[in-house]
This record gives structure tokens, sequence and C-alpha cells, in this order.
């Protein structure tokens, strides 16, 4: 009887350690495969390939419980392996040849690699301990796939805390690949987009600045014929029209003078956009201590300064009927340079004009929201498509196709320009500290360039009233300068 009952004691003792083992592993699976989903959570969108490494190797090695770990990837560039993963190491980056090493035995071979001691294997290069002072024992190396069955590069872990690297441990690390790997693959493809794009960006850069130089070379080369040719043409006009009778009459010289007087205009404002640009480029924005102590050096009332420029500009334009209106708060104050704020708003408002019909209004508005003062140009006109409103500020940009502008007096309708005016207005915005943004609705009945306005409300024949007009299309650009927090 007592020898019965001790191997029933026995029996129950062994069932108890197989349920801790059986307990034990079923943990273990557990904590395992919560690892996974952990994996995901830690990545998450982060798209950054080397902090993706860095957490990747972290995870392997807390889940395999291995003393260190690294992620070797393939660059086919240089026919190398390379790891910015290196626990233990400082984050050194690390790049051997693709052969080399037990990691490059794996990935040429394209086999799992599983070793108790790596001493005993020819092909562990001893140097890198020698040069570390770290002393590998046990290994586990396994090459990623990408998607499409290519091999990506390895996963490397490095000394099992307890034991060796069993079985189980591989069939696990081959899961744990599997799911990296895709995380690694999308990472490369953006960095990929992100480095195309930086690559497009450059040679944007590059077509910009040859444009620039090419303009520039032609405006200087056109400055001097032309002036060559008007002052010939004042000699012959001169001459010709001496003799008795004239040998060739006035009326011939008109077009002439005109065409060549719209040759060194257009000669002038191309020279005056690319010095334009030039500063755009070359001066940074100023911080709003030394903006204030170099050029805002005056306080202007916006009210009343407002409505001196708007008075100058009805004059300018009094062969228009149009409607101005200043509306807004009347205390609103800006530290400034008034030739600068004049050269902004004059130029603000001549570009209302010139895109809004006889019988029209324009209106400034002034207020002031959060921090920042807000001088706003609305005009009721034809507005601006959505494919134009994309090179409003870039010059050298005509709203209209050249031939269809009736005009080439400042302030008559549909006169158009060459975004100088703007261009003008975004170089002191990138210079001292203020924003630009600009706003429009393109009338219905003129939804494309060529689609052209009668000029006057009452003719149009889409509209019976004003408020029709009004209601159809208009524009609104808008200054925001800083203020100073109290």
């Amino acid at each position: 009887m007592v020898k019965d009952r001790r191997k029933g004691e026995r029996r129950k003792t062994f069932r108890r350690h197989e349920d801790r083992v059986r307990h034990k592993n079923l943990a273990e699976g557990d904590r395992k495969l919560h690892s996974l989903l952990e994996l995901g959570q830690i990545i998450g969108l982060d798209l950054q390939l080397k902090e993706m490494l860095l957490q990747i190797a972290q995870k392997a090695c807390e889940v395999m419980e291995a003393d260190r770990g690294s992620v070797f990837l393939y660059d086919p560039s240089t026919d190398e392996l390379w790891s910015t993963v290196a626990l233990g190491m400082k984050g050194e980056v690390i790049r051997i040849p693709s052969w080399s090493g037990l990691a490059g035995a794996c990935f040429q071979d394209g086999k799992t690699i599983n070793l108790e001691d790596v001493y005993q294997d020819p092909r562990f290069n001893k140097e890198v301990d020698a040069h570390t002072g770290y002393h590998t024992r046990s290994l586990l190396c396994m090459p990623l796939y990408t998607r499409a069955g290519s091999i990506l590069g390895v996963i490397q872990l490095l000394n099992k805390k307890e034991g060796v690297f069993s079985e189980e441990d591989e069939a696990f690390l081959r899961i744990f690949g599997n799911h990296v790997s895709v995380f690694i693959e999308i990472a490369q493809l953006h960095q990929a987009r992100i480095e195309a794009l930086e690559h497009s960006k450059k040679d944007l850069e590059q077509l910009n600045r040859a444009k620039s130089r090419a303009l520039d070379h032609l405006s200087h080369e056109l400055r001097t014929p032309l002036a060559v040719i008007q002052g010939n043409i004042r000699i012959l006009k001169r001459k010709t029209q001496a003799e008795t009778p004239p040998v060739v009459r006035e009326e011939f010289f008109g077009p002439l003078e005109k065409n060549l007087t719209r040759l060194s205009d257009i000669q002038h404002e191309t020279d005056q956009i690319i010095r334009s640009y030039q500063k755009l480029e070359k001066e940074p924005k100023l911080k709003e201590t030394d903006l204030r102590q170099s050029v805002f050096s005056e306080t202007i009332n916006l009210h009343p300064f407002a409505e001196r420029i708007m008075e100058n500009v009805r004059k300018q334009a009094g062969h228009r009927d149009i409607q101005f209106h200043l509306d807004g708060e009347k205390d609103l104050t800006l530290h400034i340079d008034p030739n600068v704020l004049e050269e902004i708003l004059v130029g603000l408002l001549k570009n209302a004009v010139e895109n809004t019909p006889d019988e029209g209004v324009i209106r400034v508005v002034l207020e002031q929201k959060s921090q920042w003062i807000q001088l706003k140009v609305q005009d009721f006109g034809i507005g601006i498509t959505e494919e134009n409103q994309r090179h409003l500020f870039e010059g050298l940009f005509h709203t209209l196709d050249t031939e269809l502008y009736t005009s080439k007096k400042p302030y008559d309708f549909g006169a158009g320009g060459k975004g100088l005016d703007l261009l003008r207005i975004k170089t002191y915005g990138q210079r001292l500290g203020f924003d630009i943004s600009a706003g429009s609705q393109r009338c219905p009945c003129l939804p494309t360039d060529r689609d052209l306005c009668p000029g006057r409300i009452s003719s149009c024949p889409h509209c019976k009233t004003q408020d029709d007009c009004f209601n159809s299309g208009g524009s609104t650009f808008c200054i925001a300068f800083p203020v100073k927090e109290r």
C-alpha cells in the first residue's frame, strides 16, 4: 500500500510538472504571437527606414531573448549588406560584402543558419569580435524576402540568453521575418519615392535657374538693339519729314514706334521680374525683430492711408465707371515702410480694376484676426480660372491669351499685365515676413480664358442686374501682417 501511495504521488508530481511546462509553453507562444501585433503597432505608419530597422531589431531581441540583433539589407549598387542597427554598438553603420561572414553566407544561400558555437564554423568572421570586444557564442540568421520572392536581406540574432536557439525559435523568427519584410519593403518604396521627388525638385531648380539665366541674357541682349532701333527711327523720321514734300508720310512711323515701345516695355518688365526672382532666391525671410528694426520704420494708421491710396487709384482710373468702398476697422496701425505698403496696395487695386467691368465695385477691407492684421482687396469681376490661380505670383504670366488683350493702357478693363505687381508683393512678403493669399471664383458664363466679357455689366447678355454680375465671379487678395504680441 505504501509503495502504491508513493507511485501515485510521483504520478501527480509528474503531471503537475507537465502542466507547468505546458502552461509555460502556451504562455510563451501567446507572448510571441502578441509581439507580432505589437510590431505593427510600434511601426505603425512610420516609414523612416533607419528608425524602423532599430525597432524591428529591438523587438526581435526582446521576443527571442537574444542579447543582440541586426537587420542587414542588400544594397545592389555596391553589392553589400548594410545595417544601421547593431544593438550594443551605439548604432554604428555596418557595411560588409554580400558574401562575407555568416550573414553573407545566409544571404547568398538563402538558408537559415542556427549555430550553438559560431567559432566552430569557418564562415564566421572572428575579426568582428576582435574589433568590438564582444564574444559571440550562439547565432540565428535567417533570410528576408520581398513579396515577389526576391531576397531583401537577413535578420541576425546573437547569444540566446538561456540555452541555444531552438527549432521553435526558427519557426517563430520565420513568421516574424515575413511580417517585417512587408514593412521594410513599403519603407524602401516610400524612400525611393522621396528620393525621386528630391531628384525631380533639383532638376526643376536647375531648369528654373537655366530659364532665369536665359531670360536675363535675352533681356540684356534686347536692351541695346531696341535703343539703337528707336534712335535710328527718330533720326529717319526727322530727315524724311524735313524733305519737301516728305519722302515718307508721318503715319508710316506710328505703328513702328508703337510696337517698338511695346517691345521696350516687355524688355523692361521682364528685367524687373528677373531681378525680383533673384531677390526672392537670395534674400532670406527676416525675423520679426530684425524686420521691425530695419524696414518697419513708421507707424501707419491704415484706414486714412488706404483711403488716400484709393483716391489716387480712383483718379488714375477716372475713365472707368467703377465704385470703390473702404470698410473695416478704423483704428488699426501697422509698422511698415509706407512706400512698400503703397506699392502693395496700388498693385492690388490696379489688378482689381483691370479685372472688373464698368459699373462694377471694388472693396477694400481692413480687419484684425488674432495676431494678424489683414488687408483685403476684393473685386466682383470676371474671376480667375483654377488653372491660372496656380500661377498668379510667378510673373511672366497672363490670365488672358495675349491676342485677346483689348488695351495696353493701365487700368483699362482686360488690359492685363505680366504678373509683375503680384510677383513684387510675393517678393516683399518673402523678405519682410507677411503672407499673401488669393481666392477667386470664375464667372460661369466665361469658363475659359478665350471667353470674353463685354466690359460693362449692362452690356452683358447673361446678367440682368448688377447683383447678377456681383454674385457670378470675383477675386479676393489678402495680405496678412503679423502684429507684435502685447
